[in-house]
């Protein structure tokens, strides 16, 4: 894809809308979409890095309550021919169908590659890539299992969001502070999956979320790899003009 002239392609990630309350997210909530607002003026592509919400469950007839002025610029951008990407993160990764259908949105469960200008990026959400993290590479195992996922479907979504909303904060799924410190590049096991991949092709910029750092670090080669941060501490985002990629505070 080459970006039209004047023209920028945007990044973000991690939301988390619904954490630790509804209430508690709504200025959060509110601050994105101006973002999203404002970005649609020059927007030729927008991507959006998973864990938009704190929880979401795709059901069959019924929609997650909340989030309607997030889901409301979402259809509105997407009406407009502006292209949004998203990609499912640890804290929603049970969609299945309502964005393709409803907003026109298509959905990744895992990474993919994409060239603008001639520059190529690998994107997603980040979650259980590199080494380590077995535990949590074992319990998405079991959130992915279709099985499971019938399961949970259900149960009625009254009582289905209400446990996985209690239990997404009780255990700090959403990331707390001792998560978010960033552990040198040895330590970093986005830093590692990134440089394994460079091994085996180039990648102009590897963006990710996930890790609630916002994070612009040089691999060899002239390749980046770039944390998004996330919009509860630091409200980042990043911005590829065509040439350059920025992460910029809103």
């Amino acid at each position: 894809m080459q970006i039209p002239k004047g023209k920028k392609i945007y990044f973000a990630s991690d939301n988390h809308l619904g954490a630790p309350t509804r209430e508690a997210s709504l200025p959060r909530e509110k601050k994105f979409v101006a973002w999203l607002d404002e970005v649609k003026q020059d927007a030729a592509a927008i991507f959006l890095l998973g864990d938009l919400f704190d929880f979401w469950m795709d059901y069959k007839k019924v929609v997650p309550k909340g989030f309607t002025r997030t889901l409301g610029k979402l259809a509105e951008i997407s009406d407009s021919g502006i292209p949004i990407y998203y990609f499912v993160g640890n804290h929603d990764l049970w969609m299945n169908g309502y964005f393709e259908e409803e907003l026109n949105i298509p959905v990744y469960h895992k990474p993919k590659e994409f060239t603008f200008n001639n520059k190529t990026f690998f994107i997603g959400h980040g979650d259980g890539l590199g080494p380590g993290d077995k535990g949590y590479k074992r319990m998405k195992k079991v959130f992915t299992n279709s099985f499971c996922k019938w399961l949970f479907r259900w149960l009625h979504p009254d009582l289905g969001v209400k446990m996985a909303q209690y239990l997404s904060v009780k255990n700090k799924f959403i990331s707390g502070d001792e998560d978010a410190q960033f552990l040198g590049e040895d330590n970093e096991w986005l830093v590692q999956y990134c440089k394994r991949k460079l091994e085996d092709k180039h990648h102009d910029y590897f963006v990710f979320g996930h890790r609630h750092l916002p994070l612009n670090i040089d691999l060899k080669d002239n390749s980046k790899y770039i944390n998004l941060g996330d919009w509860i501490s630091y409200y980042t985002y990043g911005v590829f003009d065509g040439e350059n990629f920025d992460l910029k505070e809103y």
